[in-house]
């Protein structure tokens, strides 16, 4: 039995050949993790109980009704700025859908959204959060991303977005600026300033 094995072995592995050093499969470079992967990392090794994300979850959060209109300037931005944003003469730079998606996993994409966001110099984004109409709790994930985006310091204002953008069931949202994007853009307009005298 022994030795049947043996010839169908050899018969089966004929006019195989070894692999040389050129075929071997070599280890790539490994990237930098992205900010997902290093908030996770940094939730995992941190205490069990302590999560970085700093966006709450109180049980409750004002309503935003499926075709409510909404919308938050904050202090500090001017009210063309916030019109522009209103009308959607911004264009999203980025955007992130929430559809399907559940109350504490959308909680966690909207923080690193906003955070990697503002980290690439984008100013304006877009959220599809649906208006929720069929929900058990209708508007819910709405009303909690309005309440999310009053929370995040690095959101200047944000409004429902206008019909041809998604109307109620989208948000649009103006981020603060980097330092390095302040700096060039006080430059720009001291030199400018310089320019004109």
């Amino acid at each position: 039995m022994g030795d049947y094995d043996d010839d169908l072995f050899r018969r089966e592995m004929a006019g195989v050949a070894p692999l040389t050093d050129d075929d071997r499969v070599r280890e790539q470079r490994r990237r930098e993790p992205t900010l997902a992967q290093r908030l996770r990392r940094a939730s995992a090794t941190a205490r069990p109980n302590r999560d970085p994300n700093p966006l709450t979850v109180p049980e409750r959060v004002p309503e935003a009704g499926p075709y409510d209109i909404v919308g938050v300037k904050k202090n500090g931005v001017q009210e063309g700025v916030y019109r522009k944003l209103r009308l959607g003469k911004y264009d999203p730079q980025t955007r992130l859908d929430l559809h399907r998606v559940r109350l504490m996993e959308a909680r966690d994409q909207v923080y690193l959204f906003i955070r990697e966001a503002q980290q690439n110099g984008q100013r304006t984004v877009l959220i599809n959060h649906g208006k929720g109409q069929h929900s058990e709790r209708p508007g819910l994930l709405k009303s909690y991303v309005m309440h999310w985006l009053s929370e995040f310091d690095q959101v200047l204002a944000f409004h429902s977005a206008p019909p041809h953008q998604g109307g109620a069931g989208v948000t649009l949202a103006l981020l603060r600026k980097t330092g390095e994007a302040s700096q060039k853009n006080r430059e720009f307009f001291y030199e400018r300033s310089r320019a004109q005298r």
